[in-house]
């Protein structure tokens, strides 16, 4: 199964989130990972929502997000065309004996602590999925007390925009 990621552009509306998600457990498809939030244009939110499967499913999937009348455009993120970044926040047990080895890997990921207590660090990640996956296996051994990832969001390389169809369709 091939991994695809959609970025959809909606209408910012209430219930648009419900509508989308339903038509993934109506027909049986499960969704990896979904971020959404508003865009430069406050009538107007991203979804970026992946997802496992073949051609013959991303094929289906697109048709019927296309159906669904708050959506405006769905496209592909091709992996070499687009960026993706992904937010992780954890909390790691530490104490005086492994603080500073945990402060180095933070470097070295070029992360930040943005909290810490007497028995635990805080740390923020932004990457890719794998540099996430790899911060998260190496904090495994010194405890995770809590963790949330974001999922994946990304947009197209370059120039290229989604921001023509929206004006295109001139939702004011």
């Amino acid at each position: 199964m091939d991994k695809h990621v959609l970025s959809v552009l909606v209408k910012n509306s209430s219930g648009v989130l419900s509508r989308v998600s339903g038509l993934f457990s109506r027909r049986g498809y499960n969704i990896d990972s979904l971020t959404v939030g508003r865009t430069e244009d406050q009538n107007i939110s991203r979804m970026t929502i992946a997802l496992n499967g073949d051609e013959d499913v991303l094929e289906q999937v697109k048709k019927q997000l296309n159906k669904l009348e708050d959506v405006i455009c769905v496209t592909d993120l091709n992996d070499n065309e687009s960026v993706y970044r992904e937010l992780v926040l954890i909390k790691v047990r530490a104490n005086a004996e492994n603080r500073a080895a945990i402060n180095e890997t933070v470097k070295i990921f070029r992360s930040k602590i943005i909290d810490l207590s007497t028995n635990t660090l805080t740390i923020e990640l932004t990457g890719d999925e794998d540099k996430v996956s790899a911060l998260i296996s190496l904090m495994e051994e010194y405890g995770i007390e809590e963790l949330v990832r974001t999922g994946i969001t990304a947009l197209q390389r370059g120039e290229k925009t989604l921001k023509k169809s929206v004006e295109e369709l001139d939702l004011e």
